[in-house]
């Protein structure tokens, strides 16, 4: 292994990495890293032979792809191995999943103290601070997204926005956040009703309570990854939120670093991945209603084993109605 980057990262590489041969490449107008990679490849008898390259990776921009493409052009054929790390490290170690357990009690600290001071009135900066001094306090780590917070009409959105406002008296409050230990992620999603809790979101929330748990039920070794999306869209179908539904309901957990804490693979409709102990994975139900403005989501994180998923919150999945 050789790892070729830049000088403030060298002490980082030494002290967390286990890798010796560590080279730099140095700040210029002219610098082109990708020409300092092939060299070093060169030595590493690279030269004439097939290299996987993981063109998905964040960090590869697409100018730096084209650079990288450049310089190793009649050097070496480029392959796609984009999935190769990916699918390697889907299934868990005992390790690894001793620390997305520790994780998942994170996430329910922070959720904790989420419900205690979700109240008319409260601060919705108040409310992440918490969340995060939770997580941080029992020695947990950033996680590789921000923590996705929305009241009123932002309730239904399920993306991080600038902006923070005080919850009226009559609201609601969407929380999609996670617990992450080690850089592993456990996560949870959930709809507060602040008030009365009209009706229709009563019973947006019962069909996601049923939705998830028919999840959970699918979610078995031998099953394939899009026989748990199955089964949310028809629940959610059947009880008439089709239109108001997402394309997809959760995706694999695991050691992810920003902008993303989503790993592979996907619970979407004939993904044909098949479930295997060991996998982590986070299912979430979203109902975002724009014509009523009412939103419901219910998410958690399960490990799957020989039996079946195991979920790794202790949190009750009642509707909290402040």
């Amino acid at each position: 292994m050789m790892l070729i980057i830049r000088a403030p990262d060298l002490r980082q590489a030494q002290h967390t990495s286990v890798i010796d041969d560590i080279r730099i490449w140095v700040d210029a107008p002219d610098a082109n890293p990708a020409v300092e990679l092939r060299a070093v490849l060169a030595e590493h008898g690279c030269k004439g032979k097939k290299l996987g390259v993981e063109w998905e990776a964040y960090g590869l921009t697409a100018r730096n792809g084209q650079r990288l493409a450049s310089a190793l052009q009649g050097f070496a054929a480029l392959d796609d191995a984009s999935d190769l790390v990916s699918r390697l490290r889907v299934v868990k170690s005992e390790t690894e999943l001793r620390y997305v357990r520790r994780a998942a009690e994170l996430a329910d600290a922070a959720w904790d103290k989420a419900r205690h001071l979700s109240a008319p009135g409260a601060f919705e900066g108040d409310i992440l601070a918490a969340m995060h001094a939770a997580i941080y306090k029992g020695g947990g780590d950033d996680p590789a997204n921000e923590f996705i917070i929305g009241s009123g009409r932002d309730a239904l959105l399920c993306r991080y926005y600038s902006g923070r406002r005080k919850l009226d008296k009559d609201d609601q409050l969407t929380l999609e956040f996670a617990g992450a230990y080690r850089h592993y992620h456990s996560c949870l999603m959930r709809t507060l009703r602040i008030g009365k809790l009209p009706a229709q979101q009563a019973d947006m929330y019962k069909v996601s309570k049923e939705a998830l748990l028919a999840c959970e039920e699918a979610l078995r070794p031998g099953n394939r990854v899009g026989d748990v999306f199955n089964a949310h869209a028809r629940i959610l179908d059947a009880a008439g939120y089709g239109k108001h539904r997402m394309n997809a309901c959760g995706y694999s957990l695991g050691t992810t670093f920003a902008p993303n804490w989503m790993d592979w693979p996907m619970f979407y409709k004939d993904n044909p991945e098949i479930i295997q102990p060991g996998m982590v994975f986070f299912i979430h139900m979203l109902i975002l209603d724009s014509d009523s403005g009412f939103a419901m989501t219910l998410g958690r994180t399960s490990e799957v084993t020989r039996e079946g998923a195991k979920v790794l919150s202790k949190a009750s999945l009642d509707m909290i109605v402040k």
